[in-house]
């Protein structure tokens, strides 16, 4: 019992440790980005009216897979919408950049390293734990017979590697959250960015995952279930622009 309630703490203090990291690289202000305290409340209030209309759809009409398909397709686009956006986001920045005006473009080229250090804090640290916990098994398979290197490389695995890989699969959790938000620190690039890119990533998602995870029901039901969130997520970032070139003087060619 003792032992069970150590391990849970440990765990816990690993999550927050990895949290903290987390938003310290993703979600920290930067010298581009533009905070909004309305913008920030109409974003959290279209998710919470996202999240209440869909529960009342599937409550009323239920969908293939029942609810834990609703949270394995949650969890999968956790994880999928940083994926998407490093795949998809080079495309749409250097679009971005191109429709700049010809004198603004060096700077803008010059702000991607914001974005590139995100993304490399964001695949580098879970391949470099994970590809260093293999070796070091692969290490121990290799050497095969030697008992005090097998002893040594399980004692270091089991006091390190499995701390390390639960820091690591909680800052992977957490940064995918706010790497997706924040859109890899691109406000850097432009504070119009975030707003473009989530637009963008919301439709690639979407279509991505067409049929899956639909409610039942009329076919109505299905096409606003289907569009319902997209239209809703680019209606805020298309408002999100406005309110940065109203109140701000932030002008995608400006």
């Amino acid at each position: 019992m003792a032992l069970r309630h150590l391990l849970m703490g440990n765990g816990l203090s690993l999550a927050r440790h990895a949290r903290r990291h987390a938003n310290g690289i993703f979600a920290a202000p930067g010298p581009g980005r533009v905070i909004d305290p309305v913008v920030g409340r109409v974003q959290k209030a279209r998710a919470a009216v996202g999240a209440l209309t869909t529960f009342l759809l599937i409550s009323v009409y239920g969908v293939d897979g029942g609810w834990s398909a609703v949270f394995e397709d949650g969890f999968t686009k956790l994880f999928l919408a940083p994926l998407v956006l490093i795949l998809v986001g080079p495309l749409v920045i250097g679009g971005f950049i191109w429709y700049a005006p010809p004198q603004h473009r060096p700077v803008l080229r010059s702000r991607l390293r914001y974005p590139l250090r995100a993304i490399g804090w964001y695949l580098g640290i879970p391949i470099g734990v994970t590809g260093a916990v293999l070796l070091l098994l692969g290490l121990s398979k290799v050497l095969e017979g030697i008992f005090v290197i097998q002893a040594v490389i399980f004692l270091a695995v089991l006091i390190a590697g499995i701390p390390l890989l639960i820091w690591t699969a909680a800052f992977l959790f957490f940064a995918s959250g706010a790497a997706a938000r924040y859109a890899f620190n691109t406000a850097d690039v432009h504070a119009a960015l975030p707003a473009v890119l989530t637009a963008v990533l919301v439709w690639v998602l979407n279509l991505a995952q067409l049929g899956d995870g639909l409610p039942n029901g009329p076919v109505a039901v299905k096409i606003a279930a289907f569009l319902g969130g997209p239209l809703s997520v680019t209606a805020v970032s298309y408002w999100e622009l406005h309110v940065l070139r109203t109140r701000y003087g932030v002008r995608v060619r400006g």
